[in-house]
């Protein structure tokens, strides 16, 4: 079938569709066997990926999409725009609010472009009277998306080791559809690089791109605040600022997203509780709260425990006491993550009230990893208390 009229007509057919539904980049190449399987193994086996231990699990899986559905004959990669509006510097800079990275403003993007994959699979089973073997990704299989989505022509690995776009930049989701048909039809290998660029790099506040195209995550804000389900390294904290659910930062400085158009999928755009929310508001989020507020949100992700321990860093950063009151209160949340980042986050802040504050919460306190924390922030006191 490559080749013929009949397959060019498909394709085009095809890459209109995908245009209709909201896609800016389709390309439809050969399947084929990673060329960066060896990389990606060097990186998990320097120790980069943290906890992140089902990208372990997948490793073998991803040498070839094959190991995935067997009967691959081709991949559609594509690429969805995510760029809305861009906040002003100051409002990144207020303290009293929370940044969020810019992909979790609006609705979950893997909802979104699931139900337009879904769209696309029925339009081609219709084109070619078959129901054909498929299986369908959003950044969540065992595929090396980025480097399908080069080998289509869709963009270049930045430093910051993203994929990059001379039109639209970095902002970009990818997905890809493995198929028993044949089809190919990539982009044309897209123009530019980085050069001797190195602004992502240097902004990083965690320096956790550790080199041209590898990001170290145990250091990255993005992993510190989604992934890792644990205590922030105390040593990390004052570094994360503000940011309270993933970070933007290597892309905001990279020059290729500075005329980056704005996204048509109006599931992108901020919802209002998304969008720079206060820190004190949200430090005081019961369970239903939450549950409610991000319904529908990749904040979800970081369940009420997670997203609480990162404002209450946020919170420690600010050291204003106008959020002592919402401290308090989480010295007393029913998660120990959430009670040994609020600790923290009152000694940090340094107010004569929060002394007593500490000290009472300590007399009740039964779980020795919180105690510690108590205890440290105690010990930026001169009044002699010991436990």
């Amino acid at each position: 079938m490559l080749n013929t009229p009949q397959h060019s007509q498909l394709l085009e057919r095809i890459v209109l569709k995908t245009r209709e539904l909201g896609f800016d980049y389709v390309g439809m190449i050969p399947v084929s066997a990673s060329e960066t399987i060896a990389v990606y193994t060097r990186w998990l086996e320097q120790g980069y990926a943290g906890n992140m231990e089902y990208l372990h699990r997948h490793q073998e899986k991803k040498h070839d999409p094959r190991e995935v559905l067997p009967e691959t004959q081709s991949l559609i990669i594509l690429g969805m725009n995510y760029h809305t509006v861009d906040p002003s510097k100051q409002e990144l800079s207020d303290p009293s609010l929370g940044v969020i990275s810019r992909y979790a403003w609006g609705n979950d993007y893997h909802d979104v472009i699931f139900e337009k994959m879904r769209m696309l699979r029925e339009f081609v089973e219709q084109l070619t009277a078959t129901e054909f073997r498929h299986k369908a990704f959003v950044d969540t299989g065992p595929v090396l998306e980025r480097e399908y989505a080069w080998k289509a022509g869709l963009g270049w690995f930045g430093k910051h080791s993203n994929l990059i776009s001379g039109k639209q930049g970095s902002w970009i989701f990818l997905a890809e559809m493995l198929l028993n048909l044949q089809l190919c039809q990539p982009l044309p290998m897209p123009k530019g690089g980085c050069g001797t660029c190195t602004r992502c790099i240097d902004a990083c506040p965690t320096r956790a791109i550790v080199a041209d195209r590898v990001v170290d995550a145990r250091h990255c804000i993005s992993y510190l605040t989604i992934e890792l389900r644990e205590a922030i390294p105390r040593e990390l904290r004052p570094l994360i600022g503000n940011r309270i659910f993933g970070c933007d930062i290597c892309q905001e400085v990279c020059p290729w997203n500075k005329s980056a158009e704005i996204t048509t999928i109006p599931d992108f755009f901020p919802r209002p509780e998304n969008y720079l929310p206060s820190l004190i508001s949200l430090m005081g989020l019961s369970q239903e709260d939450f549950s409610h507020t991000f319904r529908k949100s990749p904040i979800k992700r970081t369940k009420r425990r997670g997203l609480l321990r990162n404002v209450a860093v946020a919170l420690g950063n600010w050291k204003n006491p106008v959020a002592i009151p919402v401290l308090k209160q989480a010295l007393y949340d029913e998660e120990p993550l959430i009670r040994e980042h609020a600790a923290w986050a009152l000694g940090e802040i340094q107010h004569s009230d929060v002394e007593t504050i500490l000290k009472l919460a300590i007399q009740c306190e039964e779980v020795s990893t919180v105690r510690h924390e108590i205890h440290l922030a105690l010990e930026k006191y001169s009044s002699g208390f010991t436990l």
